[in-house]
């Protein structure tokens, strides 16, 4: 079978290898999963530049961690699944349900251990879910990361009610569906881009208000007068340190800032005044668990949300798929798909 290593000695796109190998057999409790779709991640270009860890002592690694395909074969004990089953994978292959422990750290797909982008992956039972026929495998495998975050986020955490307002920042995979999902619940939703045309992308999603960020340097006070000087009751910070301080005064009394992203880094001084004044809650976010990915699909299917991909690559341009990815060119989600 074809399958995709990076060569951890390796920095960038170089790293990213087309290779042969067996296709895998099954162990007790796992099945053997036929890949038909997989999404990218921001986490997929820091792996492949040396800044997001990998297992240890590894000298290549199957990279991605979502992906969707269909269960060809199963392994002694397997109860969960059947031959023909359509499933979706989980971030974290040990995070069933509950609070995250550090054990259930180590199965995160694509750093931890192998991820799956591959033709054929042999998966334990217990990270996997069942998707529906109205689901294609290209739209589910946009959720197990982007859309487990934003959910875990906004509904688990966040306990999101109809008519808060949401402030999304920027147009990539958490945010849109992020988006997606909070107007499903009759939420306002407030998003941030550098581009007038990807923010009438979102205005068409159903975004009710937006701010152009390199027009409006301080899109902070715009959301504040954009809220009628309450601010937001959510924020899906994927900034990072560079834009936190801005999340926090454009929060509401009571919100909640979910850490989400490191796009603009990790580390700045921060003025925790506004936090301490408005009462706010920090949330971090480090994706979720299978119960929440369960809870996810069925929110997809019962309110029929259709999944943003912007641009779907073929199985054998997935390089090209990454480079597209790093362009930050995308509206949504980036998909590889096996023809």
């Amino acid at each position: 079978m074809l399958v995709y290593q990076l060569d951890v000695s390796k920095k960038g796109f170089a790293a990213i290898q087309r290779v042969e190998r067996p296709t895998p057999k099954p162990a007790p409790g796992e099945v053997l999963v036929r890949m038909y779709a997989w999404s990218l991640n921001f986490r997929d270009l820091l792996i492949i530049n040396g800044l997001y860890p990998v297992a240890t002592g590894a000298n290549e690694i199957i990279p991605v961690c979502d992906g969707a395909g269909e269960v060809v074969e199963i392994g002694v004990g397997v109860t969960r699944f059947a031959k023909g089953d359509r499933v979706v994978t989980t971030f974290f292959q040990g995070w069933i349900d509950g609070p995250l422990t550090y054990p259930a750290m180590g199965t995160a797909l694509g750093g931890a251990v192998n991820g799956v982008l591959a033709e054929y992956s042999a998966l334990s039972e217990q990270g996997l879910v069942k998707i529906p026929q109205s689901l294609s495998y290209e739209a589910a495998a946009t959720l197990p990361c982007a859309g487990v975050t934003a959910w875990h986020a906004l509904i688990e955490t966040g306990q999101l009610r109809s008519g808060q307002t949401v402030l999304v920042l920027g147009t990539g995979g958490v945010s849109i569906i992020g988006l997606q999902l909070a107007k499903a619940r009759g939420a306002r939703v407030i998003i941030t881009s550098s581009s007038d045309e990807k923010l009438a992308r979102a205005k068409s999603l159903g975004a009710d208000m937006v701010v152009n960020y390199k027009k409006a340097p301080d899109w902070d006070e715009e959301v504040i007068k954009l809220t009628s000087g309450t601010g937001a009751d959510h924020v899906l910070e994927t900034g990072g340190a560079g834009t936190f301080q801005k999340s926090a005064k454009a929060l509401n009394i009571h919100g909640q800032i979910n850490i989400i992203g490191v796009l603009t880094g990790l580390q700045n001084n921060l003025d925790l005044t506004p936090i301490l004044v408005k009462v706010a809650r920090v949330q971090g976010i480090y994706v979720g668990s299978r119960a929440m990915l369960e809870r996810l699909v069925q929110e997809v299917v019962n309110k029929r949300i259709a999944p943003v991909i912007d641009k779907v690559f073929p199985f054998d341009k997935a390089v090209e798929a990454y480079q597209y990815l790093a362009s930050a060119q995308h509206f949504g989600k980036v998909v590889i798909r096996r023809e």
